[in-house]
């Protein structure tokens, strides 16, 4: 069983990073490049809290999952530099890049597909790039979740990935979004493989 995260038992320390990436403000919401976002307010509010905290380039909240500290993390960067979001807290907590769990779109999956992975490439993804970059490591396991492909070849990628997701997929992303809850209670506990069995779909 694959358990490289590593528990750290100083209370003024966090155990593990829990990082969902998007953009910041309203105009955003909903979009498809905000999936990251949308997990960890949905996972906020099962835990009947608010990631309101301005730190470390963020909205933050440090809260209790699954037995462990974890920090829940938003940065406000807005994508593409989401990396100095990231190594700022790490830095401060000095936790390595495997107790950092990141969750980001993909579109070469389908919406609310999941893909979940205990490292590797940034798959093209820029806020998975820039994080990688800075931290000089592609160590990070990681929830990709499918925000579907361009209507077409030609269709702007920026427009595509900006753009808002409709009530059928809304629906879906809801899914998506409790698997992806339940895959983060399973890595952060150390049961990565179990996760990837139970919520990678073909």
């Amino acid at each position: 069983m694959f358990n490289k995260f590593k528990k750290f038992n100083n209370s003024t320390a966090v155990d593990y990073i829990i990082v969902g990436l998007g953009n910041p403000g309203t105009k955003y919401d909903n979009t498809r490049h905000n999936i990251g976002f949308f997990v960890l307010d949905t996972l906020a509010d099962k835990l009947k809290i608010k990631i309101n905290r301005v730190k470390f380039k963020s909205n933050s909240i440090t809260t209790d999952l699954g037995g462990h500290k974890v920090l829940l993390l938003k940065p406000s960067t807005f994508m593409n530099l989401s990396g100095q979001a990231v190594v700022e807290a790490m830095q401060f907590y000095k936790l390595p890049p495997q107790n950092v769990l990141i969750i980001f779109d993909d579109i070469s999956l389908p919406t609310g597909r999941l893909r979940i992975r205990q490292k590797g490439s940034d798959g093209g993804q820029k806020g998975m790039q820039n994080i990688i970059y800075l931290n000089g490591s592609d160590e990070f396991p990681r929830i990709r979740i499918g925000i579907g492909q361009k209507p077409h070849p030609d269709y702007d990628l920026s427009a595509w990935v900006l753009s808002k997701f409709s009530q059928k997929e809304q629906q879906e992303l809801a899914v998506a979004a409790q698997n992806a809850i339940a895959a983060i209670e399973l890595i952060i506990n150390g049961d990565i493989d179990k996760a990837m069995n139970l919520y990678n779909q073909k």
